[in-house]
């Protein structure tokens, strides 16, 4: 019984025997096929690695045709910086401008606005909500007894 060791004393193998393979009939098919004119060029056949130098030659192809088109591409991101900056420098006065007239009537109001005083302590139609939620709570004591 062996010990368990890191290191392999062989290889892995791989032991794969095709179950529906006959070199023979492949072979007969084969000869056949030329005879009758069907297959003259064993092209078409897979080679191993064929798929993958395929896409490979893509990919590369691919790559020399962005790298013709990245010389535009440098001038669209400047472009748009550019128009950002337009759009920002008309576009900022207009909007301080309009906020500085705002923050300006809102002042005029708050020195327009006096508040009203009640005629009598109890009497409360005159004052906003805002008013009598700022007024003071009276707290009265009780005196009832029964």
């Amino acid at each position: 019984m062996g010990l368990f060791s890191p290191y392999k004393r062989h290889a892995n193998k791989f032991n794969y025997i095709p179950r529906y393979f006959d070199p023979a009939k492949e072979q007969r098919e084969q000869r056949r096929a030329e005879l009758r004119g069907e297959r003259s060029d064993d092209t078409s056949e897979y080679m191993p690695g064929k798929y993958i130098r395929t896409q490979r030659e893509a990919r590369a192809a691919k790559r020399e045709g962005d790298k013709t088109r990245q010389g535009g591409s440098i001038w669209k991101p400047i472009l748009g910086a550019a128009l950002i900056l337009l759009f920002v420098a008309m576009l900022f006065p207009r909007l301080v401008g309009a906020f500085s007239k705002a923050k300006q009537a809102h002042a005029t109001q708050q020195m327009e606005y006096k508040p009203r005083e009640a005629t009598s302590a109890l009497d409360q139609s005159g004052i906003s909500d805002v008013e009598w939620q700022a007024q003071p709570i009276t707290i009265v004591p009780n005196d009832y007894t029964e």
